[in-house]
């Protein structure tokens, strides 16, 4: 990698985590029960929507995590293989609680396209 190359990716990296840094700090202000992480993606949704961030400024680093993204998961297999034992014990709840989260993922993801293809023909 040219040397370049790596500025600019840990310039981009530097931004995703400010904005992370940004949203745990809000978290600890506002006392609300929302984590600071996911505070931080609002907050990037939000700048990128208004123009505030480029997508130039972050576009090679985000795409670098999402090629990569399965990796991220594999700390949280291994805390749910360690925690077995309550899973176990709550596997009905746990199920229900699963299924009614995927059905409305589903559904929102499903109602998301079909206002997109909507605006998409009513822009033409």
């Amino acid at each position: 990698m040219i040397r370049g190359d790596r500025k600019k990716i840990l310039r981009q990296l530097g931004f995703i985590f400010e904005i992370l840094f940004i949203g745990s700090v809000l978290e600890r202000i506002m006392g609300i029960p929302i984590p600071g992480t996911v505070l931080g993606m609002i907050l990037l949704l939000l700048l990128l929507l208004t123009g505030i961030i480029k997508l130039e400024m972050i576009e090679e680093v985000s795409q670098f995590l999402l090629e990569h993204l399965v990796f991220l998961f594999v700390p949280a297999g291994v805390g749910i293989v360690s925690q077995l034992n309550i899973i176990k014990a709550e596997w009905l709840p746990i199920l229900i609680i699963m299924i009614i989260s995927t059905a409305l993922a589903i559904l929102s993801t499903a109602m998301t396209i079909q206002g997109l293809r909507r605006n998409k023909r009513d822009v033409k």
